[in-house]
């Protein structure tokens, strides 16, 4: 089947629907909803809830953006696409709770085309789903993972592995050698299969989100938390904002692209600090968040 860009569409503004839908739910507000424009072509509509009673911040931003040549972050791992135009679509989102014990989730789904007369199209898709949480809950981790693998497991036994493995490298902060959670999938650059086989994983991935998210928000959102909770959430929200802003490919992309800033940095929390040199206590909480969790691990065969 060739690529079908109006198929694509329509499932990821069906997805940022359901998954607003639900999100708000669970907070017991709606997200606002901000449709913009593309000088250079193309648009998108970003979804917004700020100061919730769960999510002090929740973004859930669909674009598809359109130009005559690609920027230079996609093109630096596919020098054979320059001069190609293109189009870009996908669904990005970004959840930072209020309470501590509710970790923070980015999910994306994406689906890139470049074409240039006289020449087949060249496509591909990309996206995934990790956990950053503050204070470790073996059961929420293990759930996170159980469900990633499901999505993954209609097509293949060594699906799930390789991308979490892609995952654990790529939220990876290199400049302080330390994940940014504890992972899930991460896959780009996916077009082995064929169309159809590609386009059936990425709505797998997008539509497992939900299931792997929502139980562990429902069952941490009522814990009670102090000051204490709220500096270290605060803190390790620095990590976050320093992997997006320094390595993270589809905020380079967005910016390179001519993209709305407000929709693309929409990931960033409303409040965050840094310290000099800070370290945990030991034996705390928040030194077995270090010990224990920002570190690679089987999720599914230590639960076995």
């Amino acid at each position: 089947m060739q690529p079908d860009l109006n198929a694509v569409q329509a499932y990821l503004t069906d997805l940022q629907t359901r998954i607003c839908d639900a999100l708000g739910e669970l907070d017991g507000r709606p997200f606002i909803e901000d449709s913009w424009t593309r000088e250079a072509g193309g648009g998108g509509c970003s979804r917004v809830l700020e100061d919730g009673a769960v999510f002090e911040k929740a973004g859930v931003n669909y674009s598809h953006v359109h130009g005559t040549e690609l920027p230079g972050s996609a093109t630096a791992h596919r020098p054979e696409l320059a001069g190609r135009s293109f189009h870009a679509t996908g669904v990005s989102l970004v959840i930072h709770p209020r309470n501590p014990y509710v970790p923070t989730s980015h999910a994306n789904v994406r689906f890139f085309i470049a074409e240039k007369p006289g020449e087949a199209p060249v496509w591909w898709f990309g996206g995934g789903f990790d956990l950053t949480p503050y204070y470790g809950f073996e059961a929420d981790a293990a759930h996170w993972h159980r469900t990633a693998a499901a999505a993954c497991a209609p097509f293949g036994e060594d699906v799930y592995p390789r991308y979490k493995q892609w995952c654990d490298e790529y939220f990876h902060l290199r400049h302080r050698d330390e994940p940014r959670g504890i992972g899930g999938l991460f896959f780009d650059d996916l077009n082995t299969g064929g169309f159809d086989h590609c386009f059936g994983f990425m709505r797998s991935v997008g539509d497992h989100f939900l299931p792997a998210y929502r139980p562990i928000v429902e069952r941490r959102m009522g814990t009670e938390w102090g000051e204490r909770e709220r500096e270290f959430q605060l803190y390790r929200r620095g990590r976050y904002v320093e992997f997006n802003l320094i390595y993270d490919r589809g905020t380079l992309f967005g910016l390179q692209s001519g993209g709305r800033t407000e929709s693309i940095l929409m990931s960033l929390p409303p409040r965050v600090s840094w310290r000099y040199d800070w370290h945990p206590e030991p034996g705390s909480e928040e030194a077995r968040l270090y010990r224990d969790f920002l570190r690679p691990r089987d999720w599914l065969a230590e639960q076995d």
